[in-house]
């Protein structure tokens, strides 16, 4: 398993997407959210599999059934952020990536 310094922390703003690309030239969504006192960071591929352009980065977060989604800004299918998971009922999935931070910096592993 390979792991990537993406950014600093510091550089997401809370509650909105960033994008990245890794050094395979896979794009990825990074979604820093915040919520009271806890706060995570989510990895997801960029690239939209209804369209096939890397857009989800500029998606819509929210909650469903408790847990963190992104809306596609394109189409507006949902996607978990934590397993990928499409909330349409078929197959199409995002690949999630584990986030980790190590001294301020964000680090993916795939």
């Amino acid at each position: 398993m390979s792991s990537t310094v993406v950014c600093r922390l510091d550089q997401l703003t809370p509650n909105l997407g960033a994008a990245a690309l890794l050094e395979n030239d896979r794009q990825i969504a990074l979604f820093r959210l915040q919520s009271g006192e806890s706060e995570t960071v989510y990895a997801v591929d960029n690239v939209d599999p209804y369209t096939g352009v890397g857009v989800l980065s500029r998606g819509i977060v929210g909650e469903h059934d408790g847990r963190p989604v992104v809306a596609s800004p394109l189409l507006k299918q949902k996607f978990y952020l934590d397993t990928g998971e499409s909330l349409q009922g078929d197959e199409k999935s995002l690949a999630t990536y584990t986030v980790g931070i190590d001294d301020g910096n964000v680090v993916i592993s795939e």
